[in-house]
């Protein structure tokens, strides 16, 4: 839910001529919209028409193949064994699914730039892990390190840069708009002060790429779990101006001011993003409660109409034994967990949690791929046993 933001150059009126500076016509307009004409929008200016298409190529199915639709065994998934590959979308691994959303892991060691990519079914959440970069878009540029949400709403057209060859992205694809908290929102939409960030802290696109080049540029489109290949006769990055609602936007993980308390303060208070199938919160280092009998360890607590996925991204995780780096629970929805063996009993004194991890709680069950089997360390459940 960002700000009102705009770049390059615009008509004073919308919907209204605007012509090219040099005489030769009229840039075109396009409304990128959402839920119809009723959710969030941008009006963007293209130097050509932004429907040529030159040739439609090959599609391939990408549908991720379910190992497990119907479980209730919770699981830990060893991340970092998700083989890097040079290709961003080949780096794409889905792990957990539903019809509202694909949770996953990449591990892409070269920019994409030999093609474009759209998702036409979902917004895109990036969570940078490891590696630095700029997310490079129609709309504008972003510029993103180590801690950054990347949101990049279904049908942005974009390319990505990454510094290193070393980058880890915890992904998850919403068939749902992805929403700051409204409880964290008042009735015009800005962020009240009770929020745990504010629009201060987004990052916004910048550095408007305007290309104004005739060839044949490829564009993968993801829709109903087939990529689709299309040639488009302009460089899809044409575009002079635009203004709005509807476009890219960052956020770090390091922005986020944790909410404490007295007692232990249930999960809501991570929460960063929202959805109407899923949550996303931000675990961060914080001071623990202070209350002089607190119990600083989460209690235990039933999950019955959430599945809970937790990825583990940094730090000393105080809840669970034997979790590092990348690693991912899944807590499934209709039986409890909770503090694994002796973290409640470490955790009574303690001032302070050096944590920092990313939750995913979804409202419908979650099927296992096959790829998430394959990283599954087969004895997560196990380890409440005493």
């Amino acid at each position: 839910m960002p700000v009102y933001h705009k770049l390059g150059k615009i008509p004073a009126k919308r919907h209204t001529q605007f012509e090219k500076p040099d005489g030769s016509g009229l840039y075109y307009e396009q409304l990128f919209g959402t839920i119809g004409f009723d959710g969030m929008a941008s009006l963007m200016y293209h130097i050509h028409r932004p429907t040529q298409v030159m040739q439609i190529l090959d599609s391939k199915d990408i549908t991720p193949k379910i190992a497990n639709a119907q479980q209730l065994m919770m699981r830990k998934l060893i991340g970092f064994n998700v083989e890097p590959k040079e290709d961003f979308l080949d780096s794409r691994v889905p792990l957990l699914v539903n019809k509202d959303c694909i949770i996953g892991l990449a591990a892409p060691q070269k920019s994409l730039r030999e093609y474009f990519y759209k998702n036409a079914d979902s917004d895109e959440l990036l969570f940078i892990h490891k590696g630095s970069g700029t997310l490079r878009t129609q709309l504008g540029n972003i510029v993103f390190e180590y801690g950054d949400y990347l949101i990049i709403p279904r049908g942005m057209i974009y390319q990505i840069d990454f510094d290193t060859t070393d980058n880890r992205i915890f992904y998850v694809e919403s068939h749902s708009p992805i929403y700051t908290p409204k409880r964290y929102r008042n009735y015009f939409g800005q962020l009240l002060e009770h929020s745990p960030y504010c629009e201060r802290d987004y990052k916004l696109p910048s550095t408007l790429e305007t290309h104004d080049e005739k060839g044949e540029f490829i564009i993968k489109i993801k829709k109903q779990n087939q990529l689709h290949s299309l040639v488009y006769q302009y460089h899809p990055f044409d575009v002079v101006g635009f203004d709005g609602y509807n476009y890219p936007w960052g956020f770090s993980i390091h922005n986020f001011e944790p909410i404490t308390g007295r007692i232990h303060q249930p999960p809501p208070v991570h929460q960063t993003f929202q959805t109407d199938a899923f949550v996303v919160c931000s675990f961060c280092p914080r001071l623990f409660d202070y209350h002089p009998k607190a119990v600083p360890a989460p209690y235990n607590h039933s999950n019955i109409d959430s599945d809970e996925v937790i990825y583990y991204v940094d730090g000393d995780f105080m809840s669970r034994n034997d979790i590092a780096q990348g690693h991912i629970t899944l807590h499934p929805g209709g039986i409890p967990h909770g503090p694994a063996p002796g973290a409640m009993e470490r955790s009574i004194g303690k001032k302070e949690a050096h944590e920092l991890a990313v939750m995913v709680d979804t409202f419908r069950p979650l099927q296992l791929t096959e790829e998430a089997l394959q990283l599954d360390d087969g004895k997560y459940f196990h380890s409440w046993i005493e």
